[in-house]
């Protein structure tokens, strides 16, 4: 049995382009939250530092230009069109397009591997505003399923994280450790969600392909309240960690993002980098998936899914293949929490 979709929606985060954008940005994206203005400019220094410019809206066409591609040269050759949840195009401007052009179903591709709120439930409480807002004639909208254990992502994953390990130098690899890194989210978001098993078991299936025995999971880029417990440990003290073990060098692989935006131009390749030369560890970063091939096809992969019942699903682990429709109860935001963060990309 084919099941009938007209178009594909990508669905991310978002991004300023020029210094005047940074502002009204991260206000869309600390609305309702109560943060203070020494924390808003700290964060609108990040951007300064690149001119203004986040790399997630570039990184976002380049990955639609790739998707074109496959999807005109191999089927099925959908429209593909483009919201954010922060910055233009907004998702509001995407579904009104989408109706204009008589879009009546369309499949969303989220810029997130892993199930969470902020990456999951809160993108879809976005397009149904969005839909709300456009009224009558917005297009039905549904997602596809989460691909963290996908072969597409975990296979990518590992042939960078064997690229970078291959960086450090034959005579110390018995010491090196491997980092992974993932977006901390607050402890009580993750109460309501798989998202650190789901970490946990990329890093397993990373690590058994590649025969690596010394790693771990830590988190980075926390924007809440001291009060609030968020996911850790965090990445810059696990890095003084293994410098006091007397570990000299380390692979840094940020599992948690599938393009090189600004939580890892900044988070990773500044701070962090900075703080590796100042406790005197050699870091080497592994890349994020990005547009390799792997990816777009399994893009592909995930669409035919849904369209057409006989296409194989397939997954790596124990997990198996995530569902499609989520549950009433998945990924909730958590009890307590103070405000709603992000948690997926800038």
């Amino acid at each position: 049995m084919n099941v009938l979709f007209d178009a594909l929606l990508v669905v991310s985060f978002g991004g300023p382009e020029g210094m005047e954008e940074v502002m009204p940005f991260l206000h869309n994206v600390l609305r309702g939250r109560n943060i203070p203005q020494d924390r808003l400019r700290e964060v609108a220094h990040h951007y300064e530092l690149f001119g203004g410019v986040s790399p997630l809206n570039r990184q976002n066409r380049a990955l639609i230009d790739a998707l074109r591609t496959e999807l005109e040269r191999s089927g099925p050759n959908l429209p593909i069109y483009w919201g954010n949840r922060n910055w233009t195009p907004l998702l509001a401007e995407a579904m009104q397009q989408m109706k204009q052009d008589g879009i009546k179903r369309a499949l969303a591709f989220f810029t997130s591997a892993y199930s969470s709120y902020s990456g999951c439930r809160q993108y879809r409480e976005d397009i149904q505003r969005a839909q709300a807002s456009v009224g009558t004639g917005a297009p039905e909208v549904e997602k596809l399923r989460v691909f963290y254990n996908h072969p597409g992502f975990i296979e990518p994953t590992t042939e960078n994280v064997r690229r970078a390990w291959e960086q450090i130098p034959q005579e110390r690899k018995a010491t090196a450790r491997v980092a992974f890194t993932a977006h901390s989210i607050p402890q009580a978001m993750a109460a309501g969600c798989t998202y650190e098993e789901q970490l946990r078991e990329v890093c397993r299936l990373v690590t058994e392909t590649l025969n690596l025995q010394s790693w771990s999971l830590v988190y980075q880029s926390r924007s809440g309240p001291p009060s609030q417990p968020w996911l850790e440990p965090d990445i810059l003290k696990h890095l003084s960690d293994l410098t006091a073990e007397g570990i000299t060098d380390v692979v840094v692989a940020p599992i948690g993002f599938i393009s090189d935006h600004m939580e890892v131009l900044y988070d990773l390749d500044t701070e962090a980098r900075q703080h590796c030369e100042a406790i005197g560890l050699n870091m080497v970063r592994a890349a994020t998936v990005g547009t390799h091939p792997a990816f777009i096809r399994m893009t592909r992969e995930l669409i035919l899914e849904r369209m057409e019942s006989d296409t194989k699903r397939r997954s790596l682990g124990k997990d198996g293949p995530r569902h499609d429709v989520c549950p009433v109860d998945c990924c909730l935001p958590g009890i307590g929490m103070s405000g709603r963060p992000d948690q997926t990309g800038r």
